[in-house]
């Protein structure tokens, strides 16, 4: 199948939504595509903390100065300051007012703001400990109300550029502009071409390429990798940041348990019951989450155990019960026999967030012409060495919001004649037939070795042996793609392999320990 459109955007979270929507709005042919079955199911949904809001007596600046301290001083401060001024106020004009995103509130039926480790401020809104779920709802809803259209069950394969893909050989000495993408339907697996006037990437982050992570499996650095391939700028790969208390039970995958609830007074202790996050911090258990995560696998490596302890039940300071407060986090626990109303939770830590990613401009602009990148993928400048909690879904919604009003404003149409040169998907010739158990195996493979060399605390021996790990596999794992009848899976594990080469690859040349980057040596 063949066709065209004003906007094709590849992910259905709060950047790709948000910027779907501004476009439907100005009148634009907008397409959004989700490889899960379930256009619902992105990082967004499963962001459990809240957003940073607008507030009385709460100051730019201050929001301003504590994501500079998170992220080590190694953000854009002109990104920083746009974030800082722009975005807390849109939770309110464009969530809350425009789309109808619910947030919860005190006794007294105001705004119940919390606080987050590293924030001097309570200034972020929530909704119970489902604050993702709650926004994304709100969104798909009010996107597909307007006639956005949203297709699941699709997975992106590469970009179509002008340079590469083209049959007129003009295209050659002309600026790459990226003119779609090939796409296939997980059911039928036949392969379209979706041509747009510019393309949106909101395909989140990267964390499956660990052997741990906090994120669902859709996260495998698709968009990322289709950048790349296609010659789009990618900086900062290195700073891959761990959230130091996921939960640790042998029944049940690595579950965030978010931030807010140290925010609400919750304590780390070790195996032996002492608190321990003074010796490291004098912030505490609020100190930036790679000071946290580190010092967790100092002490679990210290009294050689695999998790430490996060005692809510004892040291909870807020106003709604705690199984209403955390009614998510609570009702996951009790599947496993926990009730973190009284029992203090086993927590380790767990790969977490892309903090860099497809470069941008201020309004979400690669180094590609017509080709944007909005949320986890794109690297604005936010978050620098380490992302301060809640920074990520308003930088997603603000970033989103300003990517689509200069599409709006500024991309003109592509000339018929210049889409009509790029031909259709080309199958393989007795393509072979993927057998899944081995493309497992792969996916281990590269899992391991990440979690093992490329992880939380990091060495050039260790990373010279991922490197070498990563391109003993690189070479199979490519040609094998070129020969196979595609399916979802195999081409996520090409795109995985594609990032975790490029983690390496900037962790290596990044001989700074800084942020979520920390080199021993």
């Amino acid at each position: 199948m063949r066709e065209a459109r004003d906007v094709l955007i590849l992910g259905t979270g709060i950047a790709g939504l948000s910027a779907a929507i501004v476009c439907r709005e100005a009148g634009l042919d907008v397409l959004a595509l989700s490889k899960a079955d379930s256009p619902d199911e992105t990082n967004t949904r499963y962001a459990q903390g809240g957003i940073i809001a607008r507030k009385e007596g709460d100051d730019a600046s201050a929001l301003e100065a504590d994501i500079q301290l998170a992220g080590c001083f190694y953000g854009k401060t002109e990104a920083i300051r746009r974030l800082a001024e722009e975005g807390p106020g849109l939770v309110f004009d464009f969530l809350m007012d425009k789309v109808g995103v619910t947030f919860s509130r005190d006794k007294s039926g105001g705004l119940d703001y919390t606080g987050e480790a590293a924030h001097s401020e309570r200034r972020i809104l929530h909704y119970e400990d489902r604050s993702g779920e709650a926004i994304q709802k709100a969104l798909s809803a009010y996107a597909l109300r307007i006639g956005v259209e949203i297709r699941p069950a699709t997975t992106a394969i590469d970009l179509i550029t002008n340079n590469h893909h083209s049959t007129d050989c003009q295209e050659l000495y002309q600026e790459r502009e990226v003119f779609g993408c090939f796409a296939l339907d997980n059911a039928s697996r036949r392969v379209d071409t979706i041509l747009a006037r510019c393309v949106v990437l909101a395909t989140g982050g990267l964390g499956n390429i660990y052997q741990y992570t906090t994120n669902p499996p859709e996260a495998t650095g698709d968009g990322i990798a289709m950048a790349h391939r296609a010659g789009a700028d990618v900086i900062n790969a290195e700073f891959v940041q761990f959230h130091p208390t996921t939960l640790y039970h042998k029944d049940i995958r690595r579950f965030l348990i978010s931030e807010s609830l140290r925010g609400e007074g919750a304590r780390l202790m070790n195996a032996s019951g002492e608190f321990f996050m003074d010796r490291y911090s004098e912030l505490g258990e609020l100190a930036p989450r790679d000071v946290v995560t580190r010092a967790i696998i100092e002490e679990m490596a210290r009294q050689g155990t695999s998790y430490v302890l996060l005692d809510l039940a004892n040291y909870y300071h807020g106003e709604q019960p705690i199984r209403e407060r955390f009614r998510g986090i609570w009702s996951t626990c009790m599947e496993g026999g926990l009730d973190i109303s009284r029992d203090p939770i086993p927590v380790t830590p767990a790969a977490h967030y892309f903090c860099g990613g497809v470069k941008v401009d201020e309004d979400g602009r690669s180094s590609i012409g017509r080709l944007y990148a909005v949320g986890e993928i794109s690297c604005t400048g936010v978050h620098g060495a380490n992302r301060l909690a809640s920074t990520s879904l308003l930088e997603g919604l603000l970033w989103g919001l300003r990517a689509a009003a200069r599409i709006v404003r500024d991309t003109v149409p592509i000339r018929s004649e210049r889409l009509d040169a790029v031909p259709d998907w080309k199958y393989p010739v007795a393509a072979e037939t993927v057998e899944l158990a081995l493309v497992y195996q792969d996916w281990n493979q590269i899992k391991m070795t990440m979690w093992n060399h490329a992880g939380i605390v990091r060495t050039r021996k260790g990373l010279e042996r991922a490197d070498a790990d990563l391109s003993y596999h690189a070479h199979r794992i490519r040609k094998f793609y070129k020969d196979a009848n595609l399916c979802r899976d195999l081409i996520e594990l090409r795109n995985g392999l594609d990032v975790a080469q490029l983690v390496v690859g900037a962790a290596l040349h990044n001989e700074h320990s800084i942020g979520c980057h920390y080199r021993t040596d």
